[in-house]
């Protein structure tokens, strides 16, 4: 009796443990589809808030409820003109302006301008004393509805809405992206374990008015 009293048990866990994993699998690939989801960074664009193969964790419900705000570091579907493949690439980026916002390269103190306030940008890329420019040439946009102008922290290494603004001969819709195209919010570096930290909008961000 003791034998059979055991066995059923036994006998049940053997039966549920696929069901068990399919439901461990299926709520894993939900939630990457639909919630979070790890990437990796694969060029310099964004140093040195983030280098190359640092690990991100990307918020992928936020945007449902709300659109990209300025500061925010994004994840983004490029456009094929931006990316040049046709299968579509992820791009990671900080917003700088939103919808309707006017942004002016550059006030006296060599700043970019959104909505006639200055922009203090600490996290600009600097290497041996030397820091980036926030921009390598004078601009003057509002960026289109529905539309986000974004720029790589490492400006002078980033193929992003300046660049393309450039390239364009200044045709401001192929220098933004569409706010379809956010895949989400990058919200914290999670690997390597000591640059683990998280990206959060800089204050400076907080005194620019809206449009």
């Amino acid at each position: 009796m003791i034998d059979e009293q055991t066995d059923k048990p036994r006998s049940s866990f053997w039966k549920e443990l696929p069901i068990l994993l399919g439901v461990a699998v299926l709520v894993a690939v939900l939630v990457r589809a639909f919630v979070l989801q790890t990437f990796f960074i694969p060029s310099p664009s964004m140093e040195n808030t983030l280098k190359i193969d640092d690990r991100v964790l990307v918020n992928k419900l936020v945007y449902h409820f709300r659109t990209p705000e300025r500061g925010e570091v994004i994840v983004f579907k490029a456009p094929t003109e931006w990316s040049g493949n046709p299968d579509g690439e992820d791009f990671i980026k900080r917003v700088i302006g939103v919808s309707g916002d006017r942004v002016v390269c550059c006030d006296d103190e060599d700043r970019l301008v959104i909505n006639g306030v200055s922009l203090d940008e600490p996290y600009i890329f600097s290497a041996n004393g030397e820091r980036d420019r926030p921009a390598d040439q004078d601009f003057d946009v509002t960026v289109p509805p529905g539309r986000l102008w974004v720029m790589g922290d490492h400006r002078s290494a980033s193929g992003d809405s300046l660049e393309h603004y450039q390239q364009s001969g200044q045709d401001i819709n192929a220098a933004t992206i569409s706010e379809d195209a956010v895949v989400g919010r990058a919200f914290t570096v999670f690997w390597p374990v000591n640059r683990a930290t998280w990206l959060s909008v800089p204050e400076s961000y907080h005194d620019v008015p809206n449009s």
